[in-house]
């Protein structure tokens, strides 16, 4: 289970006297006026509050990281940011369209240097899904053996990677006729149409999103085949997860379903 910061992290941040509060199910406590999480990766958080703090995006709501009182983004293995009002909802299709309004305004960065050197379970289902990766250990019966299935579908992608956030789905906030919020980073280097794909997917498999979403945005260039590499990253990090169930698998099946009569 998810811990709260520490007195002295809040403290550092400008929330003393707040009462952490979890928002959802995590990884994020609001504290205040201020929102705060773990930061595995120091370097990564690094990379994560600078690139927020000088991203203006159209129309978006973008989630500002604050320093703490002695200039730091991380104290403790902390990070925060500044709260933005709202809550995850099924508008599926305003989240995918923020995904490429956010993605537009993303694709002069530079590759982070982080990337290469990351070896989490995203990392290596991000590579397997892309066939840069062979050996990723999937169990069968947790998406590994319809990993295999639907791997045989891939064809070559030309689309143009660059740094996306890989993890929209909700990480995107409603807040009334407030333009959607943005939180947190979560970097990959991949084509801006694979992040759109990725938060269809997580709605199809756990969303309860209608069939039609993923034709719906068939429009966007070599959106199969990006569809289904955004399957197979889902599938495989089902297949990796510790905390993976039977449960939880049944969602991915109905999406790859639903992804098998578009291929």
């Amino acid at each position: 289970m998810s811990t709260p910061p520490p007195p002295h992290v809040q403290a550092a941040f400008g929330a003393r006297n707040a009462d952490p509060v979890l928002v959802g199910h995590g990884p994020v406590w609001r504290c205040g006026d201020v929102a705060m999480r773990q930061a595995v990766s120091p370097a990564e958080a690094s990379w994560v509050a600078q690139t927020l703090n000088d991203l203006t995006v159209p129309d978006l709501r973008v989630a500002r990281p604050l320093r703490s009182s002695d200039g730091r983004y991380v104290v403790g293995g902390w990070m925060a940011f500044r709260h933005v009002a709202g809550r995850a909802e099924p508008r599926y299709d305003e989240v995918i369209s923020a995904s490429l309004r956010l993605h537009k305004a993303t694709a002069s960065l530079p590759r982070p240097r982080f990337l290469g050197s990351r070896v989490d379970v995203f990392a290596t289902a991000d590579r397997a899904a892309w066939g840069e990766e062979d050996n990723a250990p999937l169990t069968p019966e947790l998406g590994g053996r319809l990993f295999d299935l639907f791997a045989e579908s891939r064809q070559p992608v030309t689309l143009t990677p660059q740094v996306v956030h890989g993890d929209l789905f909700g990480n995107v906030l409603f807040d009334g006729d407030a333009p959607p919020g943005i939180i947190d980073f979560t970097a990959f280097y991949r084509p801006a149409e694979w992040a759109a794909a990725v938060v269809a997917i997580d709605a199809m498999s756990w969303g309860g999103a209608d069939d039609a979403l993923a034709k719906r945005w068939s429009h966007l260039p070599e959106w199969r085949q990006v569809l289904l590499r955004a399957l197979l990253f889902r599938l495989a990090v089902h297949a990796l997860h510790p905390k993976s169930t039977s449960r939880s698998m049944r969602g991915l099946e109905r999406a790859a379903h639903r992804v098998g009569q578009l291929i």
